[in-house]
């Protein structure tokens, strides 16, 4: 079904119908296989202004779809171990799906991803409020986070990756959030089979950042059933114990001994009923790993194996954490592409991140970005097989 002619590739979405039309622009003749990108009308957003879809090409076939919308990843056809290509990444069959977007189906979160407790930090000696929209606290930016506006986007190119520039000027206020805060995220699909995502910001204010992108993965393709077969490995000796509404309690705590050690490897569903009081509260994994690198630079962070279709993930990240969540709250209620239903676990997030509330824990890694200074953190997930 899928080709190397890259002008078939990126008009893929318009036969089967996600989007009307399909004009490309690359930097390879056709059926020469190189890198391209393609831009498409994808809707109206809810507040006015077009929403638009970019499939963008690597020289294997890999293919990756991103609108501006909340700059969310609509697809990921990644190949398994015979080269077949399939969707890894959970989401809707239209834009609309992504205006209210409950369980975050793979989009930018932000100003700052995961929970504030109570909905409230205090910041130079003053205290800020922001919307409770998780139970008691804070989640994922608020109303309406990163993952509800449109993002200016522009295609970008670089030796052997071609991508997505996106930016987003929040304002001083927005959703409660200090300070003016200019963001951009780059997402790069490379001919390594890398999707890369490069995170900048600057401030005119002091104000907590914490940008992550909220990915659904199934490795044996969207909607083809649970995750609890994936090996999973993720490099981290210790993590971040959650209290009843899953804020830190502010303690580094070993996996040792607990059901929480993927130290080496393990399939996810060995242990996720266990009898432990971490995985009750979350109902399975919902816990920030405090990854064993923190000197900021890239390293792994995690690889997961799917043994039926033979892809492998790594997760590659210059940041402190990474939130793993297995899917514990699909329940069957959102058909997503190809009408396809997702249960509880049909697909797993890892998160790269700083811890959650991390802007109330003296004891975790700063989150505050200063004026003058400048946020960047970068993330790759990389795909093989095996």
């Amino acid at each position: 079904m899928f080709t190397r002619n890259w002008r078939v590739a990126v008009c893929l979405a318009a036969v089967l119908g996600v989007f009307p039309g399909c004009a490309t622009q690359g930097n390879g003749e056709e059926g020469s296989g190189r890198l391209s990108i393609a831009k498409a009308t994808y809707g109206t957003a809810p507040e006015g202004g077009n929403a638009d879809l970019y499939t963008i090409t690597n020289a294997n076939g890999m293919v990756a779809q991103i609108t501006n919308y909340g700059g969310t990843v609509t697809s990921l056809l990644v190949p398994d171990a015979a080269g077949a290509l399939a969707d890894v990444t959970l989401g809707y069959p239209s834009l609309e799906g992504y205006f209210e977007n409950k369980p975050y189906l793979g989009c930018l979160v932000g100003r700052f991803g995961n929970r504030i407790a109570k909905g409230r930090f205090t910041l130079d000696g003053k205290e800020y409020v922001l919307a409770v929209n998780n139970e008691s606290n804070h989640l994922h930016g608020g109303i309406k986070g990163f993952n509800k506006v449109l993002w200016d986007a522009k295609p970008a190119y670089r030796e052997g990756a071609v991508g997505l520039k996106l930016t987003y000027v929040s304002v001083d206020g927005e959703e409660g959030y200090p300070g003016t805060l200019e963001t951009t995220v780059h997402y790069w699909l490379t001919n390594a089979n890398e999707l890369e995502i490069v995170y900048e910001a600057v401030t005119d204010k002091a104000t907590p950042v914490n940008l992550t992108y909220h990915g659904y993965f199934n490795l044996d393709g969207q909607g083809e059933g649970d995750i609890l077969d994936h090996v999973m490995m993720i490099n981290a000796s210790r993590y971040t114990p959650v209290d009843e509404t899953l804020i830190p309690t502010g303690e580094l705590a070993p996996v040792a001994n607990t059901p929480l050690d993927f130290t080496m490897p393990v399939a996810i569903g060995e242990r996720i009923n266990a009898d432990h009081e971490q995985i009750k509260r979350g109902n399975g994994y919902d816990h920030n790993y405090v990854l064993n690198s923190q000197d900021g630079s890239l390293a792994l962070a995690a690889r997961v194996l799917a043994p039926g279709s033979g892809r492998v993930m790594e997760v590659y990240t210059t940041q402190p954490g990474v939130q793993f969540y297995s899917g514990n709250f699909l329940d069957g209620t959102i058909t997503g592409k190809e009408g396809k239903v997702y249960k509880q676990r049909y697909g797993f997030c890892l998160e790269t991140q700083h811890y959650p509330d991390s802007v109330n824990q003296p004891g975790f890694p700063s989150c505050i970005l200063e004026p003058g200074k400048k946020y960047y953190q970068k993330t790759v997930y990389r795909f093989t097989t095996r």
